[in-house]
């Protein structure tokens, strides 16, 4: 049976960190995995939860959680109830909030109880995520592994007309699809990032990672063309490679899911990163 605990910590930049963490019941010194979600995501998005799950019942103390300006808030950590926050996100503050939730485990101010084994700390992120924990895992000792799920190979993707009007406003709007809001994000983004190159370098990460790295994506990824991951493959050729026919940005995955099974996707690339964690 799973044990679930839905919490928050507070982050480094003025806004709490949401998480929940689930394990099995009865079972100590679990090794440790932490989901990073990707841009306009959430912790709770879609599959998220079943695949939290299916994690820690193969024996996975899972802690998934919200950046702190990811648009969500404490009292609803579904969507985007704050534009505000949502604008004023950076790459630095993923960062650090991950880093938060990593400290948090290794203190022990999370799972206590449970003596988690620290020395077994692994990183999976989903699309933007997946850039941040694998920049996380080089910076960070106490990365065992790394994982990315559709995961992207650099963080620049705006023309110099986009660039340009950006400065110029002083923000940038993006539609969400799905909630139809129009969400708007500051040019600070862009200043952070070109203060911080060197940090937010994914190709050099990757080309002087020292620990496993595992490369998932879809074949028929609309968002962030395989080729990414092949660019990945090539930075870190000890890299695994795993390449799911057919298979989407999500997975198969979309918000909401009111479905009790994953998609057949999704499981493909649980067990290919299960396989890979355990051994």
């Amino acid at each position: 049976m799973l044990n679930k605990v839905e919490a928050h910590i507070e982050g480094k930049h003025g806004r709490p960190v949401v998480y929940d963490f689930r394990y099995e019941e009865g079972k100590e010194g679990l090794p440790i995995l932490i989901f990073a979600h990707g841009f306009k995501g959430f912790k709770d998005w879609g599959p998220f939860n079943l695949i939290a799950d299916a994690f820690a019942l193969a024996g996975y103390a899972v802690l998934k959680f919200n950046f702190s300006h990811n648009g969500g808030t404490l009292e609803q950590p579904i969507d985007f109830p704050d534009l505000e926050a949502f604008a004023n996100n950076n790459f630095s503050i993923e960062m650090d909030d991950l880093g938060v939730v990593i400290d948090a485990l290794c203190d022990r101010k999370i799972g206590l109880e449970l003596n988690l084994n620290i020395n077994k700390l692994c990183l999976l992120g989903h699309s933007r995520g997946g850039g941040i924990v694998l920049l996380k895992s080089k910076e960070d000792r106490r990365v065992s592994k790394v994982i990315s799920w559709a995961g992207v190979s650099t963080f620049e993707r705006w023309d110099i007309d986009t660039i340009e009007s950006w400065k110029r406003d002083g923000y940038i709007v993006i539609k969400n699809g799905r909630t139809k809001q129009n969400m708007p994000i500051y040019y600070q983004l862009y200043d952070n990032y070109m203060a911080n190159l060197g940090r937010l370098d994914i190709a050099r990460a990757c080309s002087s990672l020292s620990i496993p790295q595992l490369i998932v994506h879809g074949n028929k990824d609309e968002s962030v063309d395989k080729k990414e991951a092949l660019s990945m493959m090539r930075w870190n050729p000890k890299a695994k490679l795993s390449l799911i026919p057919e298979a989407n940005h999500t997975f198969g995955g979309k918000h909401p899911w009111d479905n009790e099974f994953l998609p057949d996707y999704t499981i493909q690339a649980i067990n290919e990163s299960i396989d890979f964690l355990n051994k």
